[in-house]
C-alpha cells in the first residue's frame, strides 16, 4: 500500500489526480435486475485492448505483400513459439469483441439509455460498432488466402454500387481496379493505423460522455434500484468487471486453445472463386438479404435497392434518440422495443439460417 500511495503521491504532485479519485470513489451504479447489461461494454473494451496486445505480438514477425503475407502468418502459425495460439486469440478475439459490442448496443435499445441526455453516447456507440466490423472486414485480408481474398473482392464490389462515388470509392479500398497486393497494403495501413487511431478517440469520446451522463436507470426500476441502493464504483462494480473480463479471457482461451484459426491456402488472383464464399458472421445477414432479393425490382437493381435498404435502416437506427420522442419524455415507448426485438431476431435468425446452410 505504501508503494500505491507514493505512486499516487508522485502524479497527483505532476497532474493534479485526486479530483479523479474522489470522483471515481465517490461514483455509484445503479442495481437493479438487469445491471448485468452494464458489463458488455468493459467487456468489449477488454476484447479491444486483446486486440491489440496480440496484434502487436503478429507485426513482429508479418509482412504485408502478396508475396510475403501468406508464408508470413504460415511461419506464425507452425515456427514461432506459440504464434498459433496468439494468432487464435487475436483472431476470436476479434469476433468476441463484435458479439460483446452487438450485446451492448441491444442492451442500450431495451433499456432506453439513449434518451435524452444521452444521445452523444448513443452515437459514439454506433460508429464505434460500425468502426469494430471495419475493424473485422479489414483483417480479413491480411492472411491473404483464398477465403479472403475472394470474399474481400466480393465485399468491396458492393461499394461500387453507390450512386455517384461507388466506382472511386471502390478504387479508393482496392488501391485500383481488382484486389491486389495494393489492397493489402492499403487494408493494412487501415487496420493497423488509421482504424485504431478513429477508434481510440472514439472510445475516449465515449467513456467520457458516459461518466458525464451517468449510467442511466431503465423506466419500471426506479424502486427497485432505490431499494437495493447504488454500488460503488471503486472498487465493488470495478471488481466485479473484473471478475467478467476473466470470464471472458477464460472462454478466449478455451476457443483459441480447442479451436485454432486455420490458416487455409494461399489466395491465387487469376483462379477461380471456390464455392460457399461467405464473409464473417456478422455481416451474414446482409449477404443474405442481397441474395434473396430478384436481380430486378421495378426496374431498379435488386443488389442497389438492397443496399440502399439496408443504409436507410442503419442511418434511422442512428437516429433512434432523436425518433423516440416518447423515451425523451421518459415515457414507455412499446413500438421502438418491438423494432428492437425485430431487428435482434432477423440479425439471429438469419444468421442462423446461413450457418445451417438453409441458403444456397
Amino acid at each position: 500500500m505504501r508503494f500505491v500511495d507514493a505512486i499516487t503521491r508522485f502524479l497527483d504532485e505532476r497532474l493534479d489526480i485526486r479530483p479523479l479519485i474522489e470522483f471515481a470513489g465517490e461514483k455509484e451504479v445503479p442495481r437493479h435486475r438487469f445491471e448485468g447489461a452494464y458489463f458488455f461494454g468493459g467487456l468489449t473494451l477488454f476484447f479491444f485492448m486483446i486486440q491489440v496486445a496480440s496484434g502487436v505480438l503478429l507485426l513482429l514477425y508479418y509482412r504485408p505483400t502478396a508475396e510475403a503475407a501468406f508464408e508470413s502468418v504460415q511461419f506464425i502459425v507452425t515456427r514461432v513459439p506459440f504464434g498459433w495460439l496468439v494468432r487464435s486469440v487475436h483472431s476470436w478475439s476479434a469476433n468476441l469483441m463484435v458479439l460483446s459490442a452487438f450485446a451492448h448496443m441491444f442492451s442500450v435499445v431495451f433499456m432506453k439509455s439513449y434518451a435524452k441526455p444521452r444521445e452523444m453516447t448513443w452515437w459514439t456507440g454506433c460508429l464505434l460498432l460500425a468502426m469494430a466490423m471495419g475493424f473485422g472486414f479489414s483483417g480479413y485480408l491480411l492472411p491473404w488466402n483464398e477465403l479472403a481474398f475472394f470474399a474481400t473482392r466480393v465485399g468491396t464490389d458492393m461499394v461500387s454500387k453507390v450512386p455517384l462515388v461507388g466506382d472511386w470509392l471502390l478504387r479508393f479500398l482496392r488501391g485500383g481496379e481488382d484486389v491486389t497486393g495494393a489492397t493489402l497494403t492499403r487494408f493494412f495501413g487501415f487496420h493497423v493505423a488509421v482504424m485504431p487511431l478513429i477508434i481510440t478517440g472514439l472510445i475516449g469520446a465515449h467513456l467520457a460522455f458516459v461518466q458525464r451522463q451517468g449510467i442511466h436507470v431503465p423506466r419500471g426500476l426506479e424502486d427497485d434500484a432505490e431499494r437495493r441502493g447504488g454500488m460503488r464504483f471503486l472498487p465493488n462494480f470495478v471488481l466485479r468487471e473484473l471478475v467478467v473480463w476473466l470470464v471472458g479471457l477464460a472462454i478466449l482461451c478455451g476457443l483459441a486453445a480447442f479451436f485454432p484459426w486455420e490458416l487455409g491456402v494461399k489466395a491465387d488472383p487469376f483462379a477461380s472463386a471456390p464455392a460457399g464464399i461467405t464473409p464473417e458472421w456478422y455481416f451474414l445477414f446482409m449477404f443474405e438479404t442481397l441474395k434473396l432479393i430478384p436481380g430486378m425490382v421495378l426496374g431498379i437493381e435488386g443488389e442497389l435497392l438492397g443496399l440502399g435498404a439496408f443504409a436507410l435502416a442503419g442511418v434511422l437506427w442512428f437516429l433512434i434518440p432523436v425518433l423516440d420522442r416518447r423515451a425523451r419524455r421518459g415515457e414507455p415507448s412499446p413500438l421502438f422495443t418491438a423494432v428492437g426485438w425485430f431487428v435482434l431476431a432477423y440479425i439471429v435468425v438469419m444468421t442462423g439460417l446461413s450457418f445451417m446452410g438453409v441458403f444456397l
